[in-house]
Order: structure tokens, then C-alpha cells, then sequence
């Protein structure tokens, strides 16, 4: 019953920066990095707390997180990608969902803005929350579709 998604051969680039992801978020990659700022710190008495002995920290804290930012945004963007199209599926097979709500991520910030204040409007009146969802779609629907005549 269950399809297999057929999986292409990630690019070097995405293999790296999971592998990378994933070990520096162990509790040893932070021991590791305690212990190099400990070591660091017990030297600096015998570097006379010299520039050069701040400049190495300085430099390789920098470097370190210069590159981590990149490969941890790219699997920040891969997992979001992935959820996204996971719940989109869920919203899909629901009968009663709206579509319109599948793509928000697409949506406009006046698009996001609108949705929360229809939303807040209809609980403030009191509204079960599958007739809110139900008429704060339709109203999104209603303005898309206006808008997009325009």
C-alpha cells in the first residue's frame, strides 16, 4: 500500500552538510567545543594573554561559524521543504480542509496578515473552529479570486 519515494543520489554538497548537521548537534560536538575554550583559556597565562593567543580564538570561532551557518541552513531548508510538502499532502487527503491553506507558505505577508485577523474575528465571536477555518477560507478564496480579476 505504501509507495517508496524513488531516491535520486543526493549531491556531495547535501550529503556533506546533513553528516556535518547532524554530528554537530551531539552533545559531544558541544563537549568538544567546551574543551577547546577551556584549553584556550588555561593557556592564556602562559602566552601572557597576548594578541596573537586572543586573535586564535577570535579567528577560528569566526571561520567555524561562518561556514556552519551555510551548512546548517541547508538542511534547515531541506527539512522545511520536506514538512511543507508533508503537511500540504495532509491537507490535501482531508475532505473537509481547504486548499487554500495548502500554499501559505507562497502567501504575501497582507495575505498572512488578513488570514490572522479573519481567523481572530471568528473566535471572538465564538465560532466552532471547523466553521471558522471553513469561513475564513472561503473569505480567502473569495478575496484571491476578486483580486486576481483585477
Amino acid at each position: 500500500m505504501f509507495l517508496r519515494v524513488a531516491r535520486k543520489q543526493d549531491s556531495w554538497f547535501r550529503r556533506f552538510s546533513c553528516a556535518v548537521a547532524e554530528r554537530v548537534g551531539s552533545h559531544w560536538a558541544f563537549l568538544v567545543a567546551l574543551a577547546v575554550v577551556i584549553v584556550w583559556g588555561v593557556t592564556g597565562p602562559m602566552f601572557h594573554y597576548s594578541d596573537s593567543w586572543q586573535l586564535v580564538i577570535n579567528t577560528g570561532t569566526t571561520i567555524v561559524t561562518f561556514l556552519m551557518v551555510f551548512l546548517i541552513q541547508a538542511t534547515q531548508n531541506k527539512d522545511g521543504k520536506a514538512v511543507q510538502l508533508k503537511l500540504d499532502e495532509l491537507i490535501r487527503a482531508q475532505k473537509s480542509a481547504r486548499n487554500v491553506f495548502a500554499d501559505l507558505e507562497h502567501a504575501s505577508d497582507e495575505e498572512l496578515k488578513e488570514f490572522a485577523e479573519e481567523f481572530k474575528a471568528l473566535r471572538a465571536k465564538g465560532l466552532p473552529h471547523e466553521t471558522a477555518t471553513r469561513k475564513a477560507a472561503s473569505a480567502a478564496a473569495g478575496a484571491r479570486s476578486s483580486s486576481n480579476r483585477e
